[in-house]
């Protein structure tokens, strides 16, 4: 059919116009690819280095130090601080204790998963201050999986007291890599609720 139709009245020829095409949302540009890329690659080394970092130090403590081989299993550093053998059969900081076999595992599963959906996220965040965080989280948590399938328990060590009041139980480096990424999270979340967070993208 021509574009010129006539008129049924037997007017002018008619123009017919064609119908503007629906407007897409333009997808993300190279150099923003390039930037997420580069983001993921900086995660996942910052989550690399807590894992060997931690792994390293509970080396030093089990050989070296032998402190499961010292009198009451401690080496005394400072006032407020020892090096203190636990074998921990919890998550971090001895929480959701689980001695037995199917626990041992059972909890392995639930850290993994964990560990799954963390790195999941980590994948599709833009921002630096969350990817950084969950780096955090994901190295420790790593690091403690590692030890649960190796040994059955985490090796803790960290004992932090003034006097007989302790903050925090015994713990490692992966613990305190998952509280401070844990932390950051949260005080994000708070900040973007209250509208104070920056909101531009990497």
């Amino acid at each position: 059919m021509s574009d010129l139709d006539q008129d049924l009245t037997g007017g002018p020829p008619l123009i017919r116009t064609p119908e503007p095409a629906a407007a897409t949302a333009p997808g993300p540009s190279a150099a923003d690819r390039l930037r997420l890329k580069a983001l993921r690659a900086q995660a996942l080394v910052i989550a690399f280095l807590i894992f060997v970092f931690d792994q390293a130090v509970k080396w030093v403590v089990t050989y070296p130090l032998n402190l499961k081989g010292q009198p009451e299993w401690t080496i005394r550093i400072t006032e407020f601080f020892n090096l203190r053998w636990v074998e921990n059969n919890g998550v971090s900081l001895g929480l959701l204790s689980a001695s037995s076999f199917w626990g041992r595992w059972l909890l392995v599963l639930l850290t993994a998963s964990i560990a799954a959906f963390v790195t999941m996220w980590l994948w599709k965040e833009r921002k630096r201050t969350d990817s950084v965080a969950l780096a955090m989280v994901l190295g420790g948590a790593l690091g403690n999986i590692i030890d649960r399938v190796r040994l059955g328990y985490v090796v803790d060590y960290a004992d932090l007291h003034f006097g007989e009041f302790r903050p925090f139980l015994v713990f490692n480096v992966a613990d305190a890599a998952i509280t401070i990424g844990v932390l950051l999270l949260l005080v994000r979340a708070l900040l973007m609720r209250d509208g104070k967070a920056p909101k531009k993208e990497v």
